[in-house]
């Protein structure tokens, strides 16, 4: 590293240790805590800790550069991994799984780099609010194990633009 790269690190307070990854919202709506979650697995952080959106608009898009690890068959969830090393879990709603994919479609494919922002699954709002349990979409870490800091975010947030989470990995 060079003189000028540690004087841009002195300056902006960055330092290798402490470098936080911003998580941009997935979809669009209100931040819920995790624990609010209609359902045992994410409101007691089993599958790992973050926050849940109460959504308003009909697309889930990735919330950070990745690779897309797993979308599920019924397009109801998908997971990534970012180019820093954070496992995410973003699931639409509770028991949206008995829906077998009524109401979702699929953009994006499983192994495809994203970067934040592009669309992953589109899905009908309305007809999801008519049908599932709940409408609650888990944002989750799955690593915690590896992140040091986890600041939530809270209010209303819109779709690819607003952060949801910090990080310090």
């Amino acid at each position: 590293m060079g003189f000028f790269d540690s004087l841009k690190k002195a300056v902006s307070g960055n330092t290798q240790t402490a470098n936080t990854i911003d998580i941009i919202a997935p979809l669009s709506g209100e931040i819920i805590a995790i624990e609010d979650v209609p359902d045992v697995v994410f409101a007691e952080k089993i599958v790992g800790d973050g926050i849940a959106i109460r959504p308003t608009g009909n697309k889930m898009v990735a919330p950070c550069d990745g690779e897309i690890g797993k979308i599920f068959e019924t397009n109801h969830a998908f997971s990534l991994e970012s180019a820093d090393g954070i496992e995410l879990f973003v699931h639409f709603g509770i028991d949206t799984v008995e829906l077998k994919g009524e109401g979702f479609t699929r953009v994006a494919q499983e192994g495809q780099k994203v970067k934040a922002g592009d669309t992953i699954i589109e899905f009908d709002l309305a007809l999801l609010t008519e049908k599932a349990k709940s409408i609650l979409t888990p944002v989750v870490i799955s690593n915690m194990d590896e992140i040091k800091e986890l600041q939530k975010m809270s209010g209303t947030v819109e779709v690819a633009s607003d952060p949801v989470l910090k990080i310090v990995k």
